[in-house]
């Protein structure tokens, strides 16, 4: 699935000398300032929505990707989808990677009135190399936050979504992201397990 012609991206096994320097030249702080914008749109388990875009900057980090383009789009991936009216020229005009970034951003931007599963789908089949890992880091960071979900419907259909979608998806891009993906689907599953939910679901 996806485009065969997109090669992959640049993951070094250790964040050795080399890639600390490279990571150093990326200047991120313009990418956070836009994403500054979502401190004030609260999340359903807790925080905000900056909070989760440096979370799945951290997700990204912490799985040894460094690309500049990757990163820089991770901290303002929710902002074309999540502020009305937003400017995506201050995207284009952060720095001289902002069309790539924009780009990027875009394809895991969900488009108004557009059906949640239609939008999975359109990146399981069709999107970037890149989209596709910053879509899974986003959804490990959800995924985590749905530790603190107490809807025990929301976090049923969020694990079915993510068996769906994106363990395809990561299974193609990344076999360690989906291995988290999966503990955490089954943790999740485990606590819905042990709170009764299925049995009183049977009942109904």
């Amino acid at each position: 699935m996806g485009k065969k012609f997109d090669m992959a991206t640049e993951k070094p096994s250790q964040m050795d000398k080399e890639h600390m320097l490279q990571l150093r030249g990326i200047s991120i702080a313009p990418y956070m300032q836009l994403g500054t914008q979502l401190i004030g749109k609260a999340r359903f388990a807790g925080g905000n929505m900056f909070r989760h875009q440096i979370d799945t900057l951290g997700i990204l980090i912490d799985y040894g990707y460094i690309d500049s383009v990757l990163l820089k789009a991770s901290c303002i991936h929710d902002v074309v989808e999540d502020i009305p009216g937003f400017d995506q020229n201050l995207i284009r005009n952060a720095d001289e990677e902002g069309e790539e970034v924009l780009k990027l951003v875009l394809e895991v931007t969900k488009r108004p009135g557009q059906l949640k599963n239609d939008y999975l789908r359109e990146v399981l089949t069709n999107a970037s190399h890149k989209a596709k890992l910053l879509k899974c880091a986003d959804r490990i960071s959800n995924m985590i936050s749905l530790g603190f979900v107490t809807s025990a419907e929301f976090i049923e259909r969020y694990c079915d979504e993510t068996e769906y979608f994106i363990f395809p998806i990561a299974l193609e891009v990344d076999f360690n992201m989906y291995q988290e993906l999966i503990n955490l689907v089954m943790s999740r599953r485990a606590y819905l397990e042990q709170s009764g939910y299925f049995d009183r679901k049977k009942d109904e």
